[in-house]
């Protein structure tokens, strides 16, 4: 279901081919759900044979065409329809967590390269979630104009505000992941330590005399 409402959300901004979909899949609303391109098309098809998308051969080049799509009234009365419904929260399968809770059985080693790895791609999503949310800020996303400009003027910062809120939602839980991160490499670090204070301990009694 979230595809479909991600798509018939980016049509009520305006016409797109499946080729312009998949670009604001890559840069916009792909940050909120992830979809691979295959599944756009298939999606986009099945939108139309519902009603709720209807498509149009447009000129590309000279002599080629490529087909647009444009959301219906049966569309719109959809996307309302899957926004009206209440996203029941439920339980995740976090990858992360699950690793973290028997790290013993890892390698010290691999260990700091996992959580390494998770701080490094956690800082670069919270830098990109954030320079998303100013640009909307400051209303410099294209696809965000062509938003507003069907949009009545009292109707816009609800658009602008709403848009916000989500990726602060995103900046906060990658801000979340980074400060997790780093507390497990502190603690990687800290059982080192311990480790190392054990065995310096140990080697310690065997060279007392008489041991």
């Amino acid at each position: 279901m979230s595809l479909r409402l991600a798509v018939l959300a980016l049509l009520t901004a305006r016409p797109m081919t499946g080729f312009d979909l998949m670009r604001q899949f890559d840069t916009s609303v792909g940050y909120l759900w992830n979809a691979p391109h295959t599944q756009i098309y298939p999606e986009l098809r099945k939108l139309e044979q519902a009603g709720l998308v209807e498509g149009e051969d447009v000129p590309r080049g000279q002599k080629g065409t490529k087909r647009q799509y444009s959301i219906t009234n049966a569309g719109v009365a959809e996307l309302r329809s899957m926004m009206d419904q209440i996203e029941e929260p439920r339980r995740e399968r976090d990858p992360y967590r699950l690793k973290a809770a028997y790290m013993e059985w890892a390698d010290p080693e691999k260990a700091r390269a996992q959580l390494t790895a998770h701080l490094e791609y956690f800082q670069a999503a919270t830098l990109l979630y954030q320079q998303q949310h100013d640009l909307i800020a400051k209303r410099d996303v294209a696809l965000l104009r062509d938003r507003l400009a069907n949009v009545p003027a009292d109707q816009q910062d609800a658009v602008i505000e709403f848009k916000k809120f989500a990726y602060s939602g995103l900046v906060r839980r990658t801000r979340g992941e980074v400060e997790w991160a780093q507390e497990g490499l502190e603690l990687l670090e800290r059982l080192a330590r311990r480790r190392s204070d054990r065995d310096a301990v140990a080697e310690a009694v065997e060279r007392r005399p008489g041991a």
